[in-house]
Order: C-alpha cells, then structure tokens, then sequence
C-alpha cells in the first residue's frame, strides 16, 4: 500500500516539481484528509521537507503542499522520549512544530532518512535528540529494508534459544 502511494506522489507532486521523492510517513492531521511528511530532493539538490494533504476530488487523488521547509534550517529533530514507543516528536525549525506519526517504527524511519539525506547532501551537524541510536543507524540490522521480517526472525532467534537452554539440563 505505502509503496503505491509513494509512487502516486512522486508521479502526481514531485515529478512535477523535479523533485525525488525519498521518503514519506503519515502523520496525523486535525481534519478528515490523510497527511504525509514527505522528504524529497530537488534538482538543485537542496532536500525539502513538506507536509502534503492528500485529497479526493470526483474519484481521483490529489495532493496539495501545507507546509515546507528546507532540511538546512533543521536545527534539531527530539523523538521526546527515546525509552518509550511512542510516535511523537518535534522538528526545530525557526519554530518548533509537534507532530505525531502514524507509529514509532515510522518515525524511526523518517529520522534515519533525515540523517541520511543530511550526510549526502549537507553534512552539517544535525541533532538528532531523545532517539535510541541503535535504531538510527543505517548499519544496524533494526533498520534494513525488510525491516519486519529481520525484527520477527530475530525475535523467533532469541525465543527458541530460550526454549532449548530452558530445556537442557544442567548437570
């Protein structure tokens, strides 16, 4: 579903616009419509960060830009509190702005692409504040592509390690 959507964006807003759409995850909004928090590249390599409004007008999607800044004026990005799971967290532009993802594993993800993009493009020295790093970085197997699939067999790892060291007798 989510990778439908990416493609409806990127064909319908930022094709458009020349711009590439990196990542995306939904945040929730005050009204009916469906949100997103986008971070795409322009031609100009500059990395743009925007909220979109996602529409239905006469049985067709349309996307509508509410909100945009730029990733160089991104001061600090605070997942509020890195020990619990929760999918809140603040971005430091000249304002903070407070938003809720649509989970923790969203924001996860949306903070990893920042980070990234930031490497590729800017390298200046972005705060990244009340997040567990182990999950931040790129190398860890948390935040891999398939990142469902290694979690569940990683847990599946660990439980049935338990369940034969709980069986072995210890003579």
């Amino acid at each position: 579903m989510s990778s439908l959507v990416k493609e409806d964006l990127s064909k319908k807003l930022f094709g458009p616009r020349r711009q590439r759409l990196h990542e995306f995850i939904e945040v929730e909004s005050s009204g009916a419509e469906r949100c997103y928090l986008c971070a795409a590249v322009t031609k100009n390599e500059e990395v743009e960060i925007c909220v979109v409004k996602h529409l239905r007008v006469d049985r067709e999607e349309k996307y509508e830009i509410v909100e945009k800044w730029f990733l160089k004026d991104l001061d600090m990005i605070d997942g509020k509190e890195a020990d619990t799971d929760n999918p809140y967290f603040d971005m430091h532009f000249h304002k903070v702005y407070s938003l809720e993802a649509y989970s923790c594993a969203s924001k996860y993800t949306f903070a990893r692409t920042l980070n990234k993009l930031n490497e590729m493009y800017l390298k200046k020295d972005l705060k990244i504040v009340n997040f567990d790093d182990t999950y931040l970085n790129d190398d860890s197997i948390w935040s891999s592509n398939n990142r469902d699939c290694l979690v569940l067999m990683r847990i599946c790892f660990y439980a049935s390690n338990l369940l034969c060291l709980s069986l072995c007798p210890l003579s």
